[in-house]
């Protein structure tokens, strides 16, 4: 009986199958099949369902101390080129896989009660298979090119999940603006494969690190030209990582359905940029200047996303610049040369973050119902309130959730950004000050948006306040009274059971990462493990975490005296002393006004100015040679007679004509 590392290709493969025959079914019956909501959804459920069994059987089999696994089969030959594909299973494969099953099941299941009465509900969840196997395969790819095909697949299915509701100008934006930014930074990756490849002649993650230290040894490759290299890969990651300044695409993602954006923001589009980055480890390890620039970048984006979210009004979009601060931190973490840390904070952060949004969902799917479908109203914090009265699982899972990512012990977000943070103070103390600072923002932005969303008085009813958020984002206001219920309530048990779900792991998973005995180090690396556990030492560690804590718990408190006891009046204390900072962090550090102007307009200008060269220029120049040759065929017509005497007296003069040029040249 093969092993369950043996088989591990059906991973990818299962959800596949089904998302493909769903798909043809669409295009061959599709009202047929868009009747057959139940069956679709229990196909592509068992489908994902399979691929989360065998995924747990693999890491259950990396537990026990299996050997790394490989397969592969030439794809591609040409005299001495052989291009290797395949699949490879591993300790770090094994997590990824486990964590992205999980979190894709539990998405579906709340998918089941969100979409229920979406008109394309079979497509979304043929999406959704579609991009659980896209990402499972880049999990399991043994090279840097097989990476890049499904990586691109992963981009592809974001843009037909964030431009879902395409009829929505909205969404149709967002999409675009995710494709395009992305593609920013694809081009980078692609260059840096092929530029790796050049230098090393492989795509192997082990042998690009050796070929590149062996070609810099000979003098082959300088190294400012390797160094460029490993910068250009790094561009991928940037994009698909929402790295700053790539990062302007994943805030507008939200456009989406709620369900997807737990996906992205949890286990998918953005998880790849980290994992990317870990499986060259490697190879970043050799460059210290460009660790340097990951960590650098990594603390920029993580203090620019906690920063925007101490602003926002709309609760999805808080979520959102959240995770582009929760990212910094992994990368921060790449940075300072601990992967390890930094895969551990993408999975404690991955069940936090997606108990988050599915919260956040069901928020919006009970608002809806009281203030209509316009997200301007339904997202928007300042008319919620109180609504832990009536959504209490909802209210209970998110304020878990609050405190796991602010970094309260015992809960699972304190020991993986604990863990992150330690490092950084060891590398990089001026980072390590940025990202302390950062942990207490974190802190005060996630309970500013549960005090807003849950607790004090509803706000949903009052219809001025709808018309006048109406009126600041630019809608219609007559959509101000297309509520249909006066109270909200709880979600169905669709809903609710993913988010309890969720909860159990934002609670516990973290102390699979204690410092003194990290089992979760051990797997990953069982040498690094035994050195972790052999330096620590409390005197060490509990000022840091100390420090950790009491910046946070610092964030949480100003929160309740804000939000929940009105005992400050931020309006007043900040946002009226510091308007120029007030607005900076409002507009987004100007970041997407700088990208309209500079990138948006200024392409469509160029655009305008070559389609004027080309209709004056280019078609000037080929309408001219028009004229010219019916001119000149219009005025030779008159030479054609018929008559041989007066084609005799045209020879006879150029006779003479040649005799005179000839006459004068001597």
């Amino acid at each position: 009986m093969p092993s369950a590392a043996e088989v591990a290709w059906l991973i990818p493969v299962l959800p596949l199958a089904g998302a493909v025959l769903v798909g043809l079914g669409l295009i061959s019956f599709n009202r047929t099949v868009n009747r057959l909501r139940k069956p679709v959804a229990v196909l592509l459920l068992s489908s994902v369902g399979a691929s989360g069994v065998l995924s747990f059987a693999v890491l259950a089999e990396q537990l026990r101390g299996a050997a790394p696994y490989e397969a592969l089969f030439n794809w591609a030959s040409a005299g001495d080129f052989n291009l290797e594909m395949g699949f490879r299973v591993d300790p770090l494969g094994a997590v990824m896989l486990a964590l992205v099953t999980t979190i894709a099941v539990l998405v579906m299941v709340y998918s089941h009660g969100y979409m229920a009465h979406d008109k394309s509900y079979v497509r979304f969840f043929t999406y959704l298979a579609l991009f659980s196997s896209s990402m499972l395969a880049l999990i399991i790819s043994p090279n840097l090119l097989e990476i890049y095909v499904f990586w691109e697949l992963v981009g592809m299915c974001s843009y037909l999940l964030v431009g879902f509701w395409y009829d929505r100008e909205g969404a149709a934006h967002a999409a675009q603006k995710a494709f395009v930014v992305n593609r920013v930074g694809d081009f980078g990756l692609l260059l840096g494969i092929l530029g790796l490849f050049w230098a090393t002649g492989s795509f192997d993650f082990e042998g690009i690190a050796t070929g590149l230290s062996a070609a810099m040894a000979d003098g082959r490759v300088s190294g400012w030209a390797a160094t460029a290299l490993c910068l250009l890969v790094f561009m991928g990651p940037m994009a698909k990582s929402a790295q700053f300044p790539l990062h302007v695409w994943l805030p507008d993602a939200m456009e989406g359905p709620t369900p997807i954006s737990a996906l992205i923001h949890a286990a998918t589009m953005v998880a790849a940029g980290v994992f990317l980055v870990a499986r060259l480890e490697p190879l970043y390890s050799l460059f210290p200047d460009v660790q340097t620039v990951i960590a650098v970048v990594g603390t920029i984006t993580c203090f620019l996303g906690a920063t925007i979210a101490l602003t926002q009004m709309d609760l999805k979009k808080g979520l959102a610049y959240s995770t582009v601060s929760q990212l910094g931190y992994m990368m921060l973490a790449m940075g300072c040369g601990a992967p390890i840390a930094g895969m551990f904070h993408l999975v404690t952060h991955a069940f936090f973050k997606a108990m988050l949004f599915l919260g956040s969902g069901s928020v919006i799917h009970a608002m809806e119902e009281v203030v209509g479908h316009e997200p301007a109203l339904a997202q928007d914090m300042r008319l919620m309130g109180g609504l832990r009265r009536t959504m209490p699982i909802t209210a209970i899972t998110f304020l878990i959730g609050c405190v796991a990512i602010s970094g309260i012990p015992p809960l699972a977000g304190f020991w993986s950004k604990d863990e992150i943070l330690g490092q950084a103070f060891n590398s990089y103390p001026l980072l390590w000050a940025v990202g302390l600072l950062t942990a207490g923002m974190t802190a005060f932005y996630m309970f500013r948006l549960y005090f807003l969303t849950f607790e004090g008085p509803f706000r949903g009813g009052d219809l001025q306040l709808r018309q006048e958020l109406l009126l600041a984002s630019g809608k219609p206001v007559g959509a101000a009274a297309a509520g249909h219920h006066s109270a909200t309530h709880e979600s169905a048990w669709p809903m609710t059971l993913p988010l309890v779900l969720l909860a159990v792991p934002s609670i516990l998973i973290g102390l699979l990462g204690t410092p003194w005995h990290s089992r979760f180090a051990a797997l990953l690396d069982p040498k690094e493990a035994a050195e972790m556990a052999a330096k620590f030492n409390w005197p060490e560690f509990l000022p840091l975490a100390g420090a950790s804590v009491a910046i946070s718990a610092t964030g949480i408190t100003i929160a309740v005296f804000a939000y929940a006891l009105h005992k400050i009046d931020l309006a007043t204390v900040v946002a009226a002393r510091f308007p120029r900072i007030n607005a900076f962090l409002a507009n987004k550090w100007y970041l997407d006004a700088i990208n309209e102007k500079l990138f948006v307009r200024g392409s469509r200008k160029l655009a305008k100015q070559v389609l004027e060269v080309d209709a004056k220029v280019v078609d000037g120049v080929v309408n001219l040679t028009g004229l010219l040759t019916l001119g000149s065929g219009e005025g030779l017509k008159y030479f054609e007679t018929g008559r041989a005497q007066f084609y005799a007296l045209i020879v006879f003069g150029g006779v003479i004509g040649l005799v005179v040029i000839f006459g004068s040249l001597g």
